[in-house]
């Protein structure tokens, strides 16, 4: 079966690589990727990478995975994607665009009439996510985040989807998988799995680091994953442990945050995990945990405003 990404084609046994562009409204984009299509049929995997900016580790990675996947040797089809969100990861390297002040993955599925963001989010769950029978996301701590490496996946209530979905979270073999126990918000993951999509979020690296080691971690997290998901080889690895997401952590301020928690830190419920501090007279507000757990990413740079994410705590399953 032939493989076809907008203007992108890839017989069965070749590999295509290109950019598509993508329709914004008042603009497009270019949006890179390699389809792969395997000698033999078989389920379709989609990853992506570069959905924030900053995040390099999962860029890096999908590009290497590119590079090395040979569709001679390959069962079904993989759709890869390192950059999704072009304007992002070239001009604002932060979480939100350039283009709109939007954090694109809070607006998936997207609005294919709305912003530029928001379409953008449309654009790739149509062209690229929907008829995936597996979809990861490769995330990173940013350049201004502190994180602990995990994998992460959310419940639908769908006994055979979540079973699926687990499978996936736990054969990639990182320690830590956190479980959210919804899936009604605009992250990449939730989107997909409301739409019956098996669906995994990867998170490696921070502080928007380049670590060659940390992107051969994550490509071979990939080649399990892909192992598993079209061939059916589960690899052996150590049981992970399981979490639950249990409180996350904004600021109700403008200033200056000084945070005493980093990344893999326990804390308790009402604990001080930092302070937020007015340049202007010196103000101080404290900020306490609201869970009992563990931390496993949060704010590392200085200035906030409220609304910022400052630290997201989970709590063992």
């Amino acid at each position: 079966m032939t493989l076809v990404v907008g203007t992108l084609t890839a017989a069965p046994g070749t590999k295509v690589r290109g950019s598509v562009r993508a329709d914004l409204g008042t603009l497009t984009t270019d949006i890179p990727l390699t389809l792969v299509n395997g000698s033999t049929p078989g389920p379709r995997v989609v990853i992506t990478a570069g959905v924030h900016g900053g995040e390099f580790t999962g860029i890096e990675a999908a590009h290497r995975l590119a590079a090395l996947l040979d569709p001679a040797h390959i069962r079904g089809q993989v759709v890869l994607c390192p950059i999704a969100n072009p304007p992002a990861a070239y001009g604002g390297r932060l979480g939100t665009s350039p283009l709109d002040g939007v954090n694109i993955n809070r607006v998936f599925p997207g609005n294919p009439e709305g912003g530029p963001t928001e379409r953008l989010a449309a654009w790739l769950f149509a062209n690229v996510v929907d008829g995936a029978d597996a979809y990861v996301d490769l995330h990173s701590g940013g350049i201004d985040e502190f994180l602990q490496d995990f994998v992460g996946y959310r419940l639908t209530g769908d006994p055979d989807l979540d079973a699926k979905t687990a499978a996936m979270a736990h054969v990639i073999g990182y320690d830590d998988v956190v479980v959210g126990l919804h899936a009604d918000d605009g992250n990449s993951h939730a989107a997909a799995v409301r739409r019956g999509i098996p669906a995994v979020l990867i998170e490696t690296g921070q502080f928007g680091e380049r670590d060659p080691r940390a992107a051969s971690r994550v490509v071979d997290a990939l080649i399990r994953l892909l192992d598993h998901v079209l061939d059916g080889k589960d690899s052996e690895y150590p049981p992970a442990r399981e979490w639950l997401w249990a409180g996350f952590v904004t600021s109700s301020a403008t200033g200056l945050w000084y945070p005493t928690v980093t990344a893999g830190d326990d804390v308790t419920e009402g604990q001080v995990i930092g302070h937020v501090t007015d340049p202007a007279d010196d103000t101080t507000h404290e900020v306490h945990a609201p869970a009992t757990g563990r931390v496993f990413y949060g704010m590392h740079g200085l200035t906030v405003v409220p609304g910022t994410d400052l630290a997201a705590i989970a709590a063992p399953r």
